[in-house]
């Protein structure tokens, strides 16, 4: 009697979230989206504080399989065409937007709420109301967005003209480089930061990865991606709490990226684990900070996966990043290669069906001369032995 009326007082207590219309799930939230995004688990609902959200952030909350994303400010302020937002509706992810600061003192990690059209709530209770997104609102908010991107470029001259006073020294004569250990000296280098199409990229340039061996970077939450692709990075360039404990362990190198004033986010928590980064301030992203140390360690070819390569990707960043970028891509110059033109370039140079061919007609003339010899037991066993290395060689090649 007692074990049945607890259950009963149990169930009552119990929210009855599931049971209530809407999108539900565990909230997570962070106003730094690097640190968020280590926390996610499918179907959390994520709750973030991102002003035009970049698709960088979108692709990372999409893999991460959240159920939803709640943001406190506008998705796409307008100011120019981010591509953050179109990408979580088309992959069909609940986007509420613009819910206001008040959320994260409204709700605390680990408590279930649920999205219901322009609401978020925790069982019955409104925590925050704000703009669904849907595929028609954000085509017309960046349609307006491209609109003013006259205005865009305007400012980005502006912007890149600040850039190049502010690291002018650095930019011309390194002033600022930490010294490194990692030799880049007439070596490929493979910069991998966990952004556009990094996953397809990545795949893409296993071969030339394996002919070249490039000095491995990650950049930010690259050091995870090319963990997970099983590489060991030999160097992670990036703001220490975008990097995971076991990224920061493996990496043979680490440089934490400062702002221009020295502060690095998560700086405590990577001494916490007897790691002591160099740091590189710069007031440019990680990605260039990365690419900065390539070129002035004399790598003779430098090959970004998930970097930003296009005008969209640049606008993309606002105009801060797309400057700094823009800046050091014009220093590096000729030596910077994307990862998909290296894919074809580096592409492997004899074709399946010629490898075939040849392969079945080197065997066929092994089997001649040794069916011509008086022991045919050894025959087969070496013909079978050869059969199963060679099948195991071409599944390595296409693999």
């Amino acid at each position: 009697m007692a074990t049945s009326t607890y259950m009963k007082l149990a169930t009552m207590r119990r929210p009855r979230t599931e049971s209530l219309p809407g999108v539900a799930g565990v909230v997570r939230l962070d106003r730094r989206a690097p640190r968020l995004l280590q926390r996610l688990h499918a179907g959390d609902v994520a709750v973030v504080d991102v002003a035009d959200m970049d698709r960088a952030t979108a692709d990372a909350l999409i893999a991460a399989k959240v159920g939803a994303v709640v943001n406190a400010q506008p998705s796409i302020s307008g100011r120019y065409p981010n591509l953050g937002p179109e990408v979580l509706v088309a992959a069909e992810i609940p986007l509420l937007d613009g819910v206001g600061a008040g959320i994260f003192s409204e709700v605390k990690e680990g408590v279930r709420v649920r999205i219901e059209e322009d609401s978020i709530y925790a069982g019955e209770r409104l925590l925050a109301s704000g703009t669904r997104q849907s595929v028609a609102t954000v085509a017309e908010s960046m349609a307006a967005a491209k609109e003013g991107m006259s205005a865009q470029l305007a400012a980005f001259a502006t912007s890149a003209q600040q850039h190049m006073h502010q690291e002018k020294q650095l930019l011309l004569d390194g002033v600022g480089l930490p010294e490194l250990d990692t030799d880049f000296a007439g070596r490929h280098v493979l910069l991998v930061a966990r952004s556009y199409d990094f996953k397809s990229d990545l795949k893409g340039l296993k071969h030339y990865i394996r002919e070249f061996r490039p000095v491995l970077v990650g950049i930010d939450g690259g050091g995870d991606v090319l963990r997970d692709a099983g590489y060991r990075p030999d160097l992670v360039v990036g703001e220490m709490d975008a990097i995971s404990e076991a990224a920061l362990r493996d990496a043979g190198e680490v440089v934490a990226h400062a702002d221009a004033e020295g502060r690095v986010h998560g700086l405590a928590r990577v001494q916490d684990l007897r790691i002591e980064p160099k740091l590189f301030p710069t007031a440019g992203t990680s990605e260039d900070a990365a690419m900065l140390l390539a070129d002035a360690g004399g790598a003779k070819l430098i090959v970004t996966v998930g970097i930003r390569a296009t005008l969209e990707e640049f606008l993309d960043a606002g105009r801060g990043g797309m400057a700094s970028t823009v800046l050091t891509r014009l220093k590096i110059g000729g030596r910077l290669v994307d990862a998909k033109a290296a894919a074809q370039l580096f592409q492997t140079r004899i074709s399946g069906v010629a490898l075939v061919l040849m392969v079945l007609a080197a065997l066929l003339a092994v089997a001649v001369v040794l069916v011509a010899s008086t022991d045919g037991n050894s025959y087969v066993h070496i013909l079978s032995h050869g059969w199963t290395s060679l099948v195991n060689q071409l599944k390595d090649l296409f693999s």
